[in-house]
């Protein structure tokens, strides 16, 4: 299918203050949040993007006007409900030392799976949505655009980290050995047989060999030779 390239929004004052902002109105990336979001866009520049789809939530929009601003010829901007922050209920608005102490905190750390926020939404349920948003919206886009298409989807930490997660096989109970930093990209693209993670929370180096891949096949055995190169025989033969 084709390339989607997850980007987490770059830094908020929420961030850097060590507050879990959640889905809270008017909180935008900083001064260094708008750098790392133009770093990255910058290294997106050389990449053709078919879309830009993105969480409704402002820090996520600010990100993702950032990477259309680099773009040759941008697309519009789609929001997707689906790639919001997850609903952290009560836990919204307060400082993560103060959550800390709460007896949820270990269960969202070990055991994802059965962390529900009160008020709010099962980690569970954050992860079904949005890795149906993305799946939905790959299909969509390879139809229109081919295989060798490359998308961009601007969502936060947990989303990201979620939606890799699944895409290497891993129980929502381990998807807290991920990370993803404010304006990483991670990418992955979605084959027949099975999800194929390409980079997980790159923060730098140029992305324009994403231009060569070719569409998902069998696993290389070996590794093959990397993006753009064809191997010969005797590479098809070594193990």
């Amino acid at each position: 299918m084709a390339t989607v390239i997850l980007v987490r929004h770059g830094r908020t004052s929420a961030n850097s203050a060590g507050i879990l902002a959640g889905r809270a109105a008017g909180v935008s990336l900083d001064v260094v949040g708008r750098e790392q979001s133009a770093r990255t866009a910058r290294r997106l520049a050389v990449v053709p993007l078919v879309a830009v789809v993105s969480s409704p939530l402002e820090r996520c929009q600010q990100t993702a006007q950032l990477i259309l601003a680099h773009q040759a010829n941008p697309p519009v901007i789609e929001l997707e409900a689906d790639l919001t922050e997850c609903d952290y209920g009560q836990w919204q608005g307060r400082a993560l030392s103060e959550l800390a102490r709460e007896p949820l905190w270990s269960v969202v750390q070990t055991r994802p799976s059965a962390a529900e926020f009160p008020g709010g939404e099962s980690m569970a349920a954050m992860q079904a949505r949005s890795v149906a948003a993305i799946a939905r919206h790959d299909a969509a886009l390879e139809a229109e655009h081919g295989a060798g298409s490359v998308w961009v989807a601007v969502a936060h930490g947990d989303i990201i980290k979620a939606i890799v997660a699944d895409a290497l096989g891993l129980d929502l109970d381990n998807f807290q050995r991920l990370h993803a930093s404010p304006a990483s990209v991670s990418i992955v693209r979605y084959g027949t047989s099975r999800p194929e993670v390409v980079a997980t929370n790159t923060q730098f180096h140029d992305l324009s060999w994403l231009r060569t891949l070719g569409p998902v096949a069998d696993a290389p055995v070996g590794g093959g030779a990397g993006p753009g190169s064809v191997p010969d025989d005797a590479e098809r033969a070594t193990s």
